[in-house]
């Protein structure tokens, strides 16, 4: 289903704007979906057009190049993705490792307490008054 002329207008407008590098509604990046929105219709709307997507196709050959400080933000992003992956897989292995040793802490407190106990009652029973003769 083509689109309407008032459609293919806002498009037309759109691109010539884009091509121009005098967006009103997007960061000016050649691509469809700013198309879309600088012309304010819906990516669909873009795809049906089909005479204008070959002109867009046709003034947009080359492939979109990214600044060195954009490849350095997108490889800064991989790694900290990347991290943050290795941080999930470690935090469920630190949290069973935490649980064990606050258990062996436990055990370890109720026995120190218990060998404490027993040693008071020990020293009791070995002190004997002394006796004259």
């Amino acid at each position: 289903m083509p689109v309407s002329a008032a459609t293919e207008t806002k498009l037309r407008e759109a691109m010539a704007r884009l091509l121009a590098s005098e967006p009103l509604h997007t960061d000016g990046a050649l691509t469809k979906e700013n198309l879309a929105r600088e012309a304010k219709v819906s990516h669909a709307t873009v795809h049906r057009a089909e005479e204008i997507l070959a002109e867009w196709d046709a003034h947009v050959a080359r492939p979109v190049l990214r600044t060195p400080g954009e490849v350095q933000r997108d490889e800064t992003i991989a790694d900290l993705r990347k991290q943050l992956r290795k941080a999930k897989v470690q935090v469920p292995q630190a949290q069973a490792k935490f649980d064990a040793l606050a258990t062996v802490t436990a055990n370890l407190y109720a026995e120190n307490l218990a060998l404490k106990k027993k040693l008071r009652s020990r020293q009791r029973l070995a002190v004997i008054p002394a006796q004259d003769g």
